[in-house]
């Protein structure tokens, strides 16, 4: 897509969603977009393969805004868990690489002390809505 959300850069995300099994965004990347002034802090939000426009996740779910901020912050990319991915449209590889369904690279699992973590590349999900 070339109007990507949160003003996310299209050649980063063309390199890290399209071709790509190793590599991710900078960590910390997410927060110098204006993905944190422009999103909705009181409900979850819906978030869109930057290929296909298909629904990948929702979040938060089962935690606050801040909780997941927080996690985010942490670890350096958008954390996401089990109840937010949209598994008609996400596979985890036995490697831990999480892709859509369509082979967009979206990060990695990296489980801890709660279970799975997803810690994802926000360009690959700063896509818009498929219509």
């Amino acid at each position: 897509m070339s109007d990507l959300k949160w003003g996310c850069s299209v050649e980063t995300a063309d390199r890290i969603c399209s071709f790509n099994r190793h590599y991710a965004e900078h960590s910390g990347y997410w927060t110098s977009t204006r993905y944190l002034n422009e999103i909705d802090k009181e409900s979850p939000q819906e978030y869109y393969d930057s290929v296909t426009g298909k629904l990948l996740f929702t979040a938060p779910i089962g935690r606050t805004f801040e909780e997941y901020k927080k996690e985010s912050m942490a670890h350096g990319w958008p954390s996401f868990r089990d109840s937010e991915v949209n598994w008609d449209n996400v596979r985890v590889l036995p490697d831990g690489e999480a892709v859509s369904v369509d082979g967009t690279h979206l990060g990695h699992n990296l489980p801890d002390g709660k279970g799975n973590r997803y810690c994802i590349n926000l360009v690959c999900v700063a896509g818009n809505k498929k219509e």
